[in-house]
C-alpha cells in the first residue's frame, strides 16, 4: 500500500483533505451512509471507477479508520465495507459540499449516470427543513425508489435503496424537475406538496405533518 500523500500543511482544512481530498473518497462515503455494501455494489453504484482505484481507495480509507471490513455470517459469507464513527461524521461534510454544489447541476447531460438513491441526501436535507419529524420516508423517482431515515440513529444507515422494509412513516412521489427543484433550494418541501408536485400518502405522522394546511 502507497504511503499517503499530504499537502504537509498544519491547517485543518489540510489535513482533512489529506484523508477524503482523493477522487473518490467521498462518493464511497456516500454509498456507505446507506449502511454495509459489498466491494461490488459499490463498484455497481461508483460508474466510471475502475476496480483497482476503487479497491485502493477502500484500503487508505481503512488505514485512515475511516471504513471497516468485516465478514458476514453464512449463507452471506462476503465481505462487506461499512462506516465507522469517524467516516460517519462526513455525514454533514457532504450535505453541505451536495448544497453549495447543487446550482452545478443544470440539466442532466446525455453522459451523466444517474441512480435514484444519489438524490438521498439532498431530500433529507428537504425533510428535515420541513419539520416533519422522526421517521422513515419512502421516496418515489422516475429512476427508482429509496428510502431516508428522518432523525436517523448516530450508528445506523442515513438511507437505503429501494422501497423500505417494512411499512413507511410516509412514501412520496415526485418527478426528476421537482426532485431536482428541491435539491438546489429552489422550493421547499411543504411548498412542493401543496403544489401538488409531490404525491404523500401514508398514515405515520410524517404523511399527516406535510398534509397538514
Amino acid at each position: 500500500m502507497s504511503p499517503r500523500r499530504s499537502y504537509d500543511q498544519y491547517c485543518s482544512a489540510a489535513r482533512a483533505l489529506d484523508a477524503v481530498g482523493d477522487r473518490w473518497t467521498l462518493l464511497i462515503v456516500r454509498e456507505l451512509l446507506a449502511g454495509p455494501r459489498r466491494y461490488t455494489d459499490l463498484h455497481a453504484d461508483l460508474p466510471g471507477v475502475s476496480t483497482d482505484v476503487l479497491a485502493s481507495r477502500l484500503k487508505d480509507m481503512e488505514r485512515d479508520g475511516l471504513t471497516t471490513r468485516r465478514r458476514l455470517p453464512p449463507p452471506g459469507a462476503a465481505y462487506v465495507y461499512e462506516l465507522t464513527a469517524r467516516g460517519r461524521e462526513l455525514l454533514p461534510v457532504l450535505e453541505a459540499l451536495g448544497a453549495w454544489g447543487a446550482g452545478e447541476l443544470g440539466e442532466r447531460r446525455p453522459t451523466d449516470a444517474v441512480r435514484a438513491h444519489w438524490s438521498a441526501l439532498p431530500l433529507l436535507r428537504a425533510v428535515r427543513e420541513a419539520g416533519v419529524g422522526e421517521g422513515v420516508v419512502e421516496v418515489r423517482l422516475e429512476e427508482g425508489d429509496f428510502h431516508l431515515y428522518a432523525g436517523a440513529d448516530e450508528r445506523g444507515p442515513v438511507y437505503g435503496d429501494g422501497p423500505a422494509p417494512g411499512e413507511p412513516d410516509a412514501r412520496l412521489v415526485l418527478d426528476a424537475g421537482t426532485c431536482a427543484a428541491l435539491s438546489r433550494g429552489e422550493t421547499g418541501l411543504r411548498d412542493a406538496v401543496r403544489d401538488g408536485r409531490v404525491e404523500v400518502t401514508g398514515d405515520g405522522t410524517v404523511a399527516k405533518s406535510l398534509r397538514e394546511r
